[in-house]
């Protein structure tokens, strides 16, 4: 007698967990369905090369470039955007352009980044950079403090005039830097 309590107390478990796994199977799709519907309603951020941001920070003119390479996974990252875009608004309509350069991985490129781009409201001022793609002559080339070892990395150019900062940068040296190479 006691096997068979025994026997029908493990069959009715198995069964079950069986049951409850479908269930969570089945959440899982429709969770991922909903998900994945969502970035397409997100803007679609253009792909730039190591050459393409290349000429980006090195273009000579009178407009100030500030271009930051962040991600987003990054917390530092994350906490210095308000800063830039209040500058964005503050700056609007004078000869100054505010890039931000994804480094995420290539696979989260049509979802998570850009639904972390509307989120933060830099979706019209970032474009995306596979990392893998950058070498040393890259950071050679491009920058005199930035090896691409770490983030967040801030650039900026007027003219000759050049201005890096490694690491997450605060408001107030945002504005001093911005303010400076606008003189």
């Amino acid at each position: 007698m006691k096997k068979i309590i025994l026997c029908t107390l493990v069959l009715v478990s198995v069964f079950s967990c069986k049951k409850e796994s479908q269930k969570n199977a089945e959440n899982a799709t429709s969770v991922d369905s909903i998900s994945t519907s969502e970035p397409s309603a997100a803007v679609s951020l253009k792909t730039f090369t190591p050459d393409k941001i290349s000429e980006v920070l090195n273009k000579k003119n009178d407009t100030l470039y500030v271009t930051n390479f962040f991600a987003t996974w990054c917390g530092p990252c994350v906490k210095e955007i308000p800063h830039f875009n209040a500058k964005i608004a503050e700056l609007k309509g004078k000869p100054v352009k505010i890039t931000f350069v994804s480094l995420d991985q290539k696979d989260i490129w049509n979802s998570e980044v850009p639904r972390f781009t509307k989120e933060h409201g830099i979706q019209d001022h970032t474009v995306l950079l596979d990392g893998q793609l950058l070498d040393a002559n890259f950071f050679k080339n491009n920058f005199k403090q930035w090896d691409g070892g770490a983030i967040p990395f801030t650039f900026m150019r007027k003219g000759e005039k050049t201005d890096e900062t490694l690491g997450m940068i605060t408001e107030e040296q945002l504005n001093e830097k911005i303010n400076s190479l606008l003189k």
